[in-house]
């Protein structure tokens, strides 16, 4: 249905134009009039026209200014102006005004309908467009829920890849680099520093969970998780590199209101945690801060940098070189480990020769620790040598070698691992899959098998063997049913069978977009 609406001070002219909009389009259109500029203008905001049929001269305000006003209210009209003068200003101003045609009277019949015809496609590309709109954010609506919890989850269990960061940002539209963790937690009521039936409100926090995340979303633009027992973990990406005073009296009165406002709507009580601003790979450490900041208070809103919580240095420490340092090593990135850990000896040798050896002693061991904690083989003797070394070490540079060869050897162990392990677990895949083919397995079936995620095999798996789970799959099959086509004298439906497609229609389609061709026709041509 076409709304069209008729401007013009004539009559004999209205009724011309519902008269040929009648004829031709019928119940197509509803069409309303009107005969003055103030009118027209009236008409335009109660109507609301897809289409507006204008003269140029009207009583009062003529057919320009009228559209100037309706187009204030109307983005989305059309114009088709008519006019008995034939003049270059008129038509150049309606033409900005988006007029798609200029029609001088005595109008002509074929051309008022095609250009009303015109008119009518584009309001129904713009409508078409609009619902399509629509449709992409009530899925945006159901998949935008899933990338926060994706982005918080990797975050906090340090199952992602560095670029798998980068993609939920974008798809996530967040541009800063630094954030903080808040953590609700919920209960019957508040007792000291915990709250009471943590069970029984973690069940109303998931029948709940859409509302409160919009609660969330009112009072902070955070990325907000899923339900994790009695809590939600919220992830508040900001442009600055630490709370001032000023921003964290805001973030602290912004969640008590956010709090109050739950409690009172969902007879659910609420403590908020909220930790220190960090950068967005490190939230897991924020995190830990938000909770250790409901532990060590009652408070029903606790802020760490309120409380004596977290690491704490003194003077010009780098302590984000040495958090780089065991993040670089804890990756296996090798050359990266190695060049922080340079940054650091650079700082550190300035200082007295014994603080020197006993700092990068703690380090060293701490790198190893974490390549322990990767799957190296520990061995208390393996440290046998290592104080008397450092001891013995007299000048920076000996003190350096060793401390880069211990760096070394504890990147270089989880690289190695990290690379074992994978090849590991994509033999075991394509094992599990050639034994299974024929049956319906699916990316989870095969996650189960190998005992990991089914997002982190995923990964490797494409990155090990240039192929996903789905194509690796599809092209074993497809090289099993050429095989029994070329060699045996089964039917279609039993090779389909044998080759893992149980439905024969799909079996054929499935191998004519693979190979080329049908299976007949394949069988054909051998």
């Amino acid at each position: 249905m076409y709304k069209i609406m008729l401007a013009d001070d004539e009559g004999i002219v209205i009724d011309s134009l519902k008269f040929i909009i009648g004829k031709e389009f019928g119940g197509e259109c509803e069409v309303e009039y009107a005969k003055t500029g103030r009118n027209v203008i009236e008409l335009a905001e109660s109507f609301r026209p897809d289409i507006a049929v204008m003269d140029i001269q009207m009583p009062g305000i003529n057919g320009i200014d009228a559209m100037r006003e309706i187009r204030r209210t109307n983005e989305k009209v059309i114009f088709i102006v008519m006019s008995a003068y034939d003049k270059f200003d008129y038509a150049q101003e309606a033409m900005k005004l988006g007029a798609i045609e200029y029609i001088t009277k005595p109008m002509e019949r074929n051309r008022i309908v095609a250009a009303l015809k015109k008119a009518m496609i584009m309001v129904s590309e713009e409508k078409d467009r609009r619902t399509n709109d629509l449709l992409i954010k009530e899925k945006l609506e159901t998949v935008v829920p899933i990338l926060e919890n994706g982005l918080i989850y990797n975050i906090l269990f340090h199952e992602y890849f560095d670029e798998d960061i980068d993609n939920y940002k974008t798809m996530l539209g967040i541009s800063s680099e630094n954030a903080y963790m808040m953590v609700l937690i919920s209960g019957d009521s508040k007792e000291g520093n915990h709250m009471t039936n943590a069970l029984g409100s973690s069940v109303k926090l998931q029948q709940n969970y859409k509302e409160i995340r919009e609660y969330i979303k009112l009072y902070f633009n955070g990325i907000v998780g899923s339900v994790m027992s009695n809590k939600i973990a919220v992830l508040i990406p900001c442009d600055y590199e630490e709370t001032d005073y000023t921003e964290r009296v805001r973030v602290i009165t912004t969640a008590r209101e956010m709090i109050h406002k739950l409690s009172h709507n969902m007879d659910i009580a609420f403590r908020v945690g909220i930790g220190k601003v960090n950068r967005l790979e490190r939230m897991d450490n924020s995190y830990r801060e938000a909770m250790n900041a409901l532990l060590f208070t009652t408070n029903t809103v606790a802020h760490a940098d309120d409380l004596p919580i977290g690491i704490k240095v003194e003077g010009e420490y780098p302590i984000d070189i040495e958090m780089k340092l065991f993040e670089e090593v804890s990756k296996g990135r090798t050359e990266a480990a190695l060049n922080t850990a340079r940054d650091f000896f650079d700082w550190v040798k300035t200082k007295d020769i014994m603080d020197v050896r006993l700092k990068i002693l703690e380090l060293a061991m701490r790198a190893e620790t974490i390549a322990y904690e990767n799957g190296l083989t520990y061995n208390i003797e393996n440290r046998r040598d290592y104080l008397p070394t450092v001891i013995q070490a007299e000048d920076a540079e000996r003190l350096w070698e060793w401390f880069r060869e211990r760096i070394l050897f504890s990147a270089t162990s989880i690289s190695e691992k990290k690379t074992e392990s994978t090849n590991d677990v994509v033999e075991a895949s394509k094992a599990y899959i050639e034994a299974n083919y024929t049956k319906n397995i699916t990316l989870d079936d095969l996650s189960m098998a190998v005992n990991i995620s089914s997002y982190y095999l995923s990964r490797i798996f494409k990155e090990n063997t240039g192929e996903n789970f789905i194509d690796y799959l599809t092209r074993l099959r497809i090289d099993r049913a050429k095989e029994l086509l070329s060699t045996t004298q089964y039917s279609m439906k039993e090779i389909g069978v044998m080759s893992g497609y149980s439905d024969p229609n799909y079996f054929s389609k499935s191998f004519k977009k693979n190979v080329g061709v049908t299976p007949t026709e394949y069988r054909e041509g051998k």
